[in-house]
């Protein structure tokens, strides 16, 4: 346990880069994601013609053209890399976690759903997020990650079996807050070890003087289009802490195995918006 002074200022400083930092990422992810559905369109309205295909944009006074390249004219100019925003708000995130959660003790456990210790409850909790990610990451790699439906339905399955156990073990708040971080721990793990890799590989080959693995180019982009899905589940899972509705009754990993897919299809709403 620490000062419960010490302890509100770290949760206050934490809590704020964390909700600032995610309105980056969040933003910049469904930003490029809009940005590419809308080229693929205008590429294929352009095809044949010879001419590049290009968004024009308006706003705050300035009108704005972006056209996407699979490979660059020139690598001399500086390319902006958007990871950052990924990093601080899995950083932060994870030191929110151990100071509400694993410090605060009382908030981990329900006692009257179990009598495990605040150690074990917290092996757990960590445990759910190493796990997370590496079945998540074995699947994408596997012949499975090319079939997305039967990935969806497969993960979804997981997702709600991981749920149930949670809640035999932890609190209400705490399944919730724990199914929420092993989101953004794929998320973040997709964007620092899946999307950037690729991405440094296939500029490495343009300054080789080689055409880039376009496999790469697809796998990258098929990582970013199902972060874009998880992040309206991630969002309500995250706030869920402020309310106590879904986390009440007995009935929480029912809730969750609900709004879930509710979120997916908001996220598919958004991506074509």
């Amino acid at each position: 346990m620490i000062n419960p002074t010490i302890s509100e200022w770290l949760n206050l400083i934490a809590r704020w880069i964390h909700v600032f930092a995610g309105i980056m990422w969040v933003g910049t992810t469904y930003y490029f994601t809009w940005l590419d559905a809308r080229l693929t369109e205008e590429e294929k309205a352009v095809l044949n013609t010879g001419k590049g295909a290009q968004i024009w944009m308006v706003h705050s006074g300035g009108f704005y053209v972006v056209e996407k390249r699979k490979v660059p004219d020139e690598l001399s100019r500086k390319l902006h890399w958007f990871k950052w925003e990924a990093g601080t708000t899995w950083l932060s995130g994870f030191a929110l976690l151990i100071i509400v959660y694993y410090l605060g003790g009382g908030a981990l456990v329900d006692r009257d759903v179990s009598q495990i210790s605040i150690g074990a409850a917290i092996g757990v909790g960590i445990a759910t997020l190493v796990f997370g990610w590496l079945i998540y990451d074995l699947m994408m790699i596997s012949p499975l990650g090319r079939n997305e439906k039967l990935f969806a339905v497969l993960a979804y399955v997981l997702i709600v079996a991981t749920a149930f156990g949670l809640t035999r073990v932890l609190s209400g708040r705490a399944v919730y807050v724990h199914i929420g971080a092993m989101f953004g721990t794929i998320m973040a793990a997709n964007v620092w070890m899946r999307i950037l890799p690729a991405q440094r590989k296939m500029i490495e080959a343009i300054k080789a003087g080689n055409k880039p693995d376009q496999k790469l180019a697809a796998q990258a982009k098929l990582r970013s289009k199902q972060n874009t899905f998880m992040v309206v589940p991630v969002v309500f899972l995250m706030i869920s802490n402020h309310f106590g509705g879904t986390t009440t009754g007995g009935y929480d990993w029912i809730h969750l195995a609900i709004l879930i897919p509710v979120g997916w299809l908001a996220a598919k709403f958004i991506r074509r918006a």
